[in-house]
């Protein structure tokens, strides 16, 4: 698989959406930012705890304290990094599920479970 400067990529037929269906993708990256403000914000509301959540089109920076998650963005790849050096590669899928190459799951559980780790 390869993915270009564009919208596009190359990969199996079905696998991966045309370029004009990368506007989904934008959407659901734009709510992913929104599900981190929201439950970073929830899990510090009780400790009077703040993250900042900065997003563009293809990078979402959250930062609470010494902790970081960083995800990068190209069409429905996803690539996250934290700040102790743990990462990892995920597909957004049309459905608003985030999938590694083993499993599935929710967009908003990600985020939850992510906002957790970093409101500790």
């Amino acid at each position: 698989m390869t993915i270009g400067a564009s919208d596009t990529v190359d990969a199996a037929p079905g696998r991966y959406p045309a370029a004009a269906d990368a506007r989904v993708f934008r959407e659901l990256w734009i709510s992913l930012a929104s599900l981190l403000r929201s439950y970073c914000a929830a899990h510090g509301i009780h400790n009077n705890r703040h993250a900042t959540v900065e997003a563009g089109e293809e990078e979402i920076t959250v930062r609470h304290q010494e902790k970081w998650l960083r995800l990068e963005r190209d069409v429905a790849i996803v690539i996250w990094t934290r700040e102790n050096r743990d990462g990892g590669k995920l597909e957004i899928t049309e459905t608003g599920r985030l999938r590694d190459g083993v499993s599935e799951e929710e967009m908003d559980l990600a985020a939850e479970a992510w906002a957790r780790e970093l409101m500790r």
